[in-house]
């Protein structure tokens, strides 16, 4: 018995593969005890079962009795440490029965596993002829101090190989990020990312929505759909861990008290890591196991709040290569500007002196019809000496001096650049088409005050988003911008519809962070924001839809 009990110690002690541990551990205790059936449940902090390691026991009947046993009744009769010997486990005071399908056992002993003076779990052995005896309970106690010292090494090394992977991870952000890919990219591969070597089954992140409002802009595995777009209360867990700037973490949610967000009842272990850069909370990631799974760790939330700075580095970089886009923009149009106004009006103004020239000659010879058309050009040149002033006028205005038609010429005119082609913009009123030229003053007013600042805004964020989302995704040949605004008051509507023939969008994708964004933009509205994919054409069609209020 010592030679075997000591070649199985040995044995457990040279393996680093924690589930193998757990079964090599489970299947030696009842061979060397000579139990017919064993069992290992491994514990969380509040005394239940995570893990159920069976031996004697086929598929099918555990297929049958499914939940583990819950460690009640006789089991919890098990001291922490020693061992509880029963000659017939049906006799004790707290046997409760059998369930349905499981198999009839007598003799019994049960001891703790500890592991560092932790109880890790609880080892059942059942059914030994003769039953079980002092000899057996001092073999199975050393194995099972044996199998502590393993188990305490495969956690240290699975520990060193989730951190390898964590900073495979970290590697794989960085090196994204200086290659400049864009934010809407990194976010979703960082959501993926994190899942995987977290060993998680969704992965959030929460970001700042409209108003003051936080909401779920990205997730990634099980319930993704259903869970983006959902807000977190300023008093929930998310945005308490982004105001104090540590992660927590929650052993089931599932059980927790209270629940703000009621979509994450379906979930049990849970860790939040907040997403900080020099001090200022960006975002929320949040990991969740379904219920019955073990617990996130200390060292996973270590890793984890790292890999959340480097995500709320991935926010700011974005920021600031829009911020870097946005100047350069600035600096085009002022160069625009004085492009049109130093060249084109002065080329302008030296046409206009030459036609009128040619006029007072033809005058002069008396060839008054050639003179009225060269007049009618010359109006011509002063029309278009005044567009171009009102062109240059409105580059150098701020944007909120400039109406509504012209800031999504604007839009146009920059993704163009994006797209490698011009979009189409029509912009209607009622029935009329709406242009930014001086014979449609009266047009414009009247959008703009149907419309209001307020929706303004919103118009331009779908238009900026929808031409975003088709020089990034759809790979077209042409995009279609129409806006729409009909009839006044709470019985008008305003449509933005952005549509392209390219290859289409994957509609099954777990966040597209744009549309959410402009989804809660028509809530705000009382309106909807949809995005659909045209069978016929390949293409893919943005239609945002609000009321007139």
């Amino acid at each position: 018995m010592n030679e075997q009990l000591l070649s199985a110690a040995l044995e457990l002690t040279s393996r680093l593969d924690l589930p193998a541990v757990l079964q090599q551990f489970v299947d030696t205790a009842a061979g060397i005890s000579g139990a017919r059936y064993a069992a290992l449940a491994v514990l969380d902090h509040r005394g239940e079962t995570v893990l159920f390691v069976h031996h004697g026991v086929d598929e099918e009947t555990q297929r049958i009795l499914g939940h583990p046993p819950r460690g009640t009744g006789v089991l919890a009769e098990i001291p922490t440490h020693g061992a509880l010997v029963l000659p017939e486990i049906s006799a004790h005071p707290r046997f409760g029965g059998w369930p349905a399908g499981h198999p009839p056992m007598h003799t019994f002993l049960g001891l703790p596993l500890r592991i560092n003076e932790q109880v890790f779990g609880r080892l059942y052995l059942a059914d030994k002829d003769g039953g079980f005896t002092p000899e057996d309970v001092t073999s199975v106690d050393l194995l099972a101090k044996a199998a502590g010292v393993a188990i305490a090494n495969s956690r240290m090394y699975g520990q060193a190989r989730a951190r390898e992977r964590w900073l495979e991870v970290s590697q794989l952000i960085t090196t994204t990020l200086l290659e400049g890919t864009d934010e809407e990219e990194v976010l979703p591969l960082i959501a993926q990312q994190v899942r995987d070597v977290a060993e998680a089954d969704t992965c959030l992140i929460v970001l700042p929505s409209v108003g003051d409002t936080w909401a779920c802009e990205i997730a990634d595995g099980t319930l993704a759909s259903s869970l983006v777009g959902v807000e977190f209360p300023p008093e929930g867990r998310a945005l308490t861990v982004l105001r104090e700037g540590v992660g927590v973490i929650v052993d089931s949610l599932a059980a927790a008290h209270p629940m703000r967000v009621p979509q994450l009842r379906a979930f049990g272990p849970a860790m939040y890591a907040p997403m900080v850069v020099r001090g200022t909370g960006r975002g929320v990631i949040i990991l969740l196991r379904e219920p019955g799974r073990p617990e996130f760790e200390p060292a996973d939330l270590t890793m984890a709040e790292g890999l959340a700075k480097q995500a709320a580095l991935a926010l700011e970089l974005a920021a600031a290569r829009h911020a870097k886009d946005v100047a350069s923009l600035l600096g085009e149009r002022q160069r625009i500007g004085r492009d049109l106004h130093d060249l084109a009006i002065q080329q302008l103004f030296a046409t206009g002196m030459q036609l009128s020239g040619v006029r007072r000659r033809l005058e002069d010879r008396g060839e008054l019809e050639l003179a009225a058309l060269v007049e009618r050009g010359l109006g011509a040149v002063d029309d278009s000496v005044r567009q171009i002033r009102a062109i240059v006028h409105s580059l150098r205005e701020p944007d909120d001096a400039v109406v509504l038609v012209e800031r999504l010429r604007r839009e146009a005119s920059i993704g163009r650049t994006a797209l490698g082609f011009a979009p189409s913009l029509v912009v209607r009123l009622d029935d009329e088409v709406v242009d930014a030229e001086p014979a449609h003053e009266e047009l414009v007013d009247e959008l703009e005050s149907r419309v209001g600042a307020d929706m303004a805004d919103d118009i331009v964020a779908v238009v900026r988003e929808g031409l975003s989302n088709a020089a990034r995704h759809a790979h077209a040949t042409s995009v279609q911008v129409r806006v729409t605004v009909s009839g006044r008051g709470p019985r008008g509507r305003v449509r933005v519809e952005v549509e392209d023939d390219g290859v289409g969008t994957d509609l099954e994708m777990a966040r597209r962070s744009g549309l959410a964004n402009l989804s809660a933009r028509a809530r705000r509205h009382g309106g909807t924001c949809d995005l659909v994919d045209d069978a016929r054409t390949r293409g893919t069609l943005l239609v945002w839809e609000v009321p007139l209020v």
